[in-house]
């Protein structure tokens, strides 16, 4: 499911606003659960929610898995992680804490393991938190001991719960890790693939239905008068020169079936239809001012990649010129195919540009007019179909001559009705089987091209699809990739700021929407971004210390930055509001200052499946995109100051007590 959506909102200095350009919701069942799955299989969906930046979602379903029966310190490992991630030790409830203890107390009923080992290292840096370096050293050294696996996902999910002299001693192997990783899998050329919208199927245009039923009904009547207008002026003729009607009756029948069959290739086999580049358009038209806004963006369409898709020849500009009609008839023909409500341009772009394509292949081998070539008849073939038909017309007037030769004045009188008849009959009887023959060619020749074209472009499809499929990110390397941006931006403003964890008491990075986004998801996940804003906040004695910029999500590029230093009793009032549509805004207003309006996040209830919540849909977005925790700090801050960080920072927090 894909459309466009051209809402735009004004952008100040600091606003994270959005300008929407395409959305597109993947239809994957990477997180879809069945009513009757196992516990195991929820597990299995819970840790791939966890690795894939949802960790709300992930404890709600490794929770009923451990409900349903399934246990292990495997299954423990990821519900802590998947408790602690993106979180404080201070956000974290008063039921979490608690349960958090009682984990901590079934670690030694657990089979030794990799995975007992990564829990109990877990629970020993939550123990330290609060501590003095002195104390850091030997959790330090059993976290170093973990195999890979474990290791990175209690860096990666613990990263905000790490803070002081605790972060320093393992920051430089996260930055190092989120430099190695922050380009891995081919990021550059594979981003796109993600907001690329879902194409829509291939179509062609059917053959119209037959019109030759009237013709048919007619036609034997016709038939049947000329037969006996033909065999009573023949009779009449036989009756008074026998030799002579013999002859003329072999010359009319030969003549006859060779009018027939030339007159079947000229009028009843050659189409009356508009023909441009082997496409069959039923409604071709030029553009006109009140067209839909569908097809208008269809013709551009046509038009970008007509005057990029140009053969060497030619400039782009004269190959528009040679190609207008061919251009115009396609557009027409596949605004017509897909207007429907909802559906944007984006989706048809694949066979568009297929088109384009095709037009400039059928120029170059020379077959772009082939059709319309065949289908002219020779001229050869017309003036032998005119020959035949004269010499049927003298031959039809020399046996009524035949016929009238010492005739009565009665015998006269048929003969002439006779003649009169066979005309009009014969001529009647023609323009009905040519009208049959007409539309049977037409039939059969529509059929035959809706089959070819329907096939190229069904073949086309699955290419671009499989390219798509291909090339798309999964979930977990987007988030991998947008973890290591984090880090950067963070280590960048660290570097900057000449501060190390030491210096901090606590820090939060926002991440929201930038303008002229492209955004995507699959179902039940996050919405993903092709242009964020990045915000950090880091909390230090002497104030705060914001840092915002946005960044290019393929190719991790950063513009518009900006940078603002504030004492905390400068922040006065902080506001988290849920617009009408579904979005969400946070004002931060400083005493020395405008208000200032942050786009959290855009609205997303339009974009929902059937089987979606926009409810749980909104939150998984503002979990992923660390609102909560961004929330919490700043209202804390705004309500009372220094004093509430000071308050809820590690230092003074009652150390974690590992039971047993």
């Amino acid at each position: 499911m894909s459309y466009s959506n051209d809402a735009a909102y004004n952008s100040a200095a600091y606003d994270s606003t959005v300008g929407i350009q395409a959305e597109t919701v993947h239809n994957s069942n990477v997180y879809f659960v069945h009513p009757d799955a196992s516990p195991q299989e929820k597990y299995g969906v819970g840790v791939r929610l966890l690795e894939d930046g949802i960790p709300s979602r992930a404890r709600e379903m490794i929770t009923d898995a451990i409900a349903h029966g399934y246990d292990s310190a495997e299954v423990r490992f990821h519900w802590v992680l998947a408790a602690l991630s993106a979180r404080t030790y201070d956000d974290l409830s008063t039921e979490e804490v608690q349960r958090l203890h009682y984990i901590s107390g079934l670690v030694r009923t657990f089979a030794e393991d990799e995975w007992k080992e990564a829990l109990r290292v877990t629970f020993g840096l939550l123990a330290v938190l609060s501590s003095t370096d002195g104390e850091t050293g030997p959790v330090l050294k059993q976290l170093q001991d973990l195999p890979f696996r474990q290791h990175n996902a209690i860096l990666r999910h613990l990263d905000l719960m790490l803070t002081g002299g605790l972060k320093d001693d393992l920051w430089t192997e996260t930055r190092e890790r989120a430099r190695a990783e922050r380009f891995d899998n081919d990021r550059g050329r594979r981003v796109w693939a993600y907001f690329a919208p879902s194409p829509i199927g291939a179509r062609a245009v059917p053959p119209r239905p037959s019109t030759a039923a009237a013709a048919k009904a007619a036609l034997p009547v016709r038939t049947v008068l000329f037969v006996v207008s033909s065999l009573l002026l023949w009779a009449m003729a036989l009756v008074a020169d026998p030799a002579k009607a013999g002859v003329e009756l072999l010359v009319a029948l030969g003549a006859g079936l060779a009018a027939a069959r030339l007159g079947d290739r000229w009028w009843g086999q050659e189409p009356r239809l508009d023909l441009t580049a082997g496409t069959r358009v039923p409604h071709t038209h030029a553009p006109s001012s009140d067209e839909d806004g569908f097809t208008k963006r269809v013709r551009h369409s046509f038009d970008h990649y007509f005057s990029v898709r140009t053969p060497h020849e030619f400039t782009w500009d004269a190959w528009l010129a040679h190609t207008a009609q061919v251009r115009g008839s396609l557009a027409a023909e596949i605004a017509d195919l897909y207007r429907e409500s909802r559906i944007s341009v984006d989706r048809v772009t694949w066979l568009i540009r297929y088109l384009a394509e095709d037009t400039r292949n059928r120029h170059n081998n020379g077959t772009l007019f082939e059709d319309d070539r065949q289908d002219r008849t020779p001229v050869k073939m017309k003036a032998l179909t005119v020959v035949a038909l004269a010499v049927l017309g003298v031959t039809i007037l020399t046996t009524f001559g035949t016929a009238m030769s010492g005739a009565t004045s009665l015998r006269s009188l048929w003969a002439f009705l006779a003649v009169l008849g066979a005309a009009w009959s014969g001529h009647a009887a023609a323009s009905l089987w040519l009208e049959v023959r007409r539309e049977e060619h037409r039939l059969a020749w529509e059929t035959r091209k809706y089959r070819e074209q329907l096939a190229a472009r069904q073949e086309a499809y699955q290419r671009w699809q499989s390219l798509l499929d291909a090339t798309r990110p999964s979930e977990q390397q987007m988030e991998t990739w947008l973890a290591c941006d984090k880090t950067s931006f963070v280590d960048e403003a660290l570097r900057h700021h000449r501060l190390t964890w030491r210096d901090l008491i606590t820090h939060t990075i926002l991440v929201s929407p930038a303008p002229s986004y492209k955004r995507g998801r699959v179902k039940r996940g996050p919405w993903r971004y092709s242009h964020y804003v990045f915000r950090l906040f880091l909390f230090t004695q002497d104030g705060i210390r914001e840092m915002s910029s946005e960044f290019s999500f393929s190719d991790a590029t950063r513009k518009n930055e900006q940078r603002s230093n504030y004492r905390f009793d400068a922040l006065s009032s902080v506001q988290v509001a849920e617009n009408i549509d579904g979005g969400y805004d946070l004002e931060l207003v400083l005493t020395n200052g405008p208000a200032r309006k942050i786009r959290v996040k855009d609205a997303d209830a339009h974009q929902l499946a059937p089987d979606e919540s926009s409810q749980e849909i909104s939150e998984i977005n503002l979990s992923a995109a660390g609102s909560a925790h961004t929330f919490r700090l700043l209202e804390g801050i705004a309500a009372e100051g220094k004093g509430w960080i000071e308050r809820h920072s590690p230092k003074n927090l009652t150390p974690f007590q590992v039971v047993g």
